[in-house]
């Protein structure tokens, strides 16, 4: 098992940029694919980004693409989402996630969870 610690997150306005950040711990941080989740009041958990083992392959839902950017640094044993030109729609509670597997799109991949940290895109 990896242990999962985020930071980053709050209030932004809308067009403005903000990092999410989540360290691990635990078994060797590459041996996982790493995801960002987000859960919006009154709606389904959903797949916002996921990254490869390696980082080479980064994958994201349509309502984000282009606009964030997942990365990680095996070295520092952290993943990163950088998200630019948030909207009021993309406010939701952020989680990242670890998939004992190559590349991880669904929840069901991911068997480690963070704590979760609130974003709020203001108009």
């Amino acid at each position: 098992q990896v242990q999962l610690v985020q930071s980053g997150g709050g209030l932004v306005q809308a067009g403005d940029s903000l990092r999410l950040s989540c360290a691990a711990s635990g078994r060797t941080f590459s041996s996982y694919a790493m995801g960002w989740f987000r859960r919006a009041p009154g709606k389904e958990r959903e797949l916002v980004a996921g990254i490869s083992r390696s980082g080479d392959h980064a994958y994201y839902a349509s309502s984000v693409q282009g606009r964030f950017t997942i990365s990680r640094d095996n070295a520092k044993r952290t993943v990163y989402l950088q998200m630019n030109s948030p909207k009021p729609e993309d406010t939701a509670v952020y989680y990242c996630a670890a998939a004992d597997i190559d590349v991880g799109t669904r929840a069901a991949d991911f068997g480690s969870w963070g704590q979760g940290t609130q974003v709020t895109v203001s108009s």
